[in-house]
């Protein structure tokens, strides 16, 4: 009955990992505008502050719920966690990576830029390792 619903499952995981990949994409931009004024002393866009500090803590809880969906998936269809090393050891990173990021923005404060540039830096990480995970997604799913 499971092996049925695995191609189901995976284009599932696909899915929900590139809609979160495009919402992050957002969160990055909106992180970039709000670093982008405030070095230039410029006044920030509350709009865009608000969003920005309001979908952090959901994308930290929504990538390890991604990346366990793809450990259970992987393990339903192949019995091993490891069948793909590479796209496991990127989405650990990526994993980690939101972790830290998360971490680092409850020590923002108004006066502490190196937390901000700690933040803006490890973002930068998740946006380049994320689009490299979902091309690995994309090879085993089409593959």
């Amino acid at each position: 009955m499971i092996k049925m619903l695995i191609p189901f499952l995976k284009a599932g995981h696909a899915f929900f990992n590139g809609g979160l990949f495009i919402v992050i994409l957002y969160q990055g931009f909106l992180g970039w505008q709000n670093r982008r004024k405030r070095l230039a002393g410029e006044k920030l866009d509350s709009l865009s502050l608000r969003r920005h500090r309001t979908m952090g803590p959901f994308l930290a809880i929504f990538m390890p719920g991604g990346y366990l969906a793809g450990l259970v998936l992987a393990w339903l269809d192949h019995g091993t966690w490891s069948r793909y090393p590479l796209h496991l050891a990127v989405g650990t990173a990526l994993v980690v990576a939101v972790s830290g990021t998360w971490v680092i923005s409850r020590k923002i404060k108004a006066d502490r830029d190196a937390w901000r540039t700690a933040h803006f830096l490890l973002g930068i990480a998740i946006l380049v390792l994320f689009a490299g995970q979902v091309l690995l997604g994309l090879g085993i799913l089409l593959g």
